[in-house]
């Protein structure tokens, strides 16, 4: 991983994320990174609009200026313009690692994704 959150590495089992500090959506997408071994959190699953700001404050704050969306959700056009209006830029399409390998193969697929880059504040 090109970031490390130490909030989340340090944390204890039974934590909630509340204790930890992170905003949860961006927690699961550097744990999905972790796990498929990718360089950038990757968001796969929705981002919900009301979540981007909390998100953003928790990159800018962590140091993570770079991500990725993979997810395919139908309004994704929409929160990627909900993003940069917040200050963000959409970078073009790069190709991530899926996280689960597929059944009798050790590597991951690769699969397209959105790449956004956070501006500061």
């Amino acid at each position: 991983m090109k970031y490390t959150i130490e909030a989340i590495e340090n944390a204890k089992a039974g934590m909630k994320w509340s204790d930890i500090g992170v905003q949860w959506t961006l927690a699961q997408a550097y744990l999905y990174s972790k796990d498929a071994g990718n360089e950038l959190p990757n968001f796969a699953e929705v981002i919900w609009d009301e979540d981007i700001e909390t998100i953003l404050a928790d990159c800018r704050r962590l140091g993570v200026k770079e991500f990725t969306i993979s997810s395919t959700f139908s309004s994704l056009i929409e929160t990627i313009a909900k993003f940069e209006d917040l200050g963000c830029t959409l970078d073009g399409i790069v190709r991530v690692k899926e996280r689960c390998t597929h059944f009798g193969s050790d590597e991951h697929a690769l699969i397209p994704a959105f790449k956004m880059t956070v501006k500061e504040a």
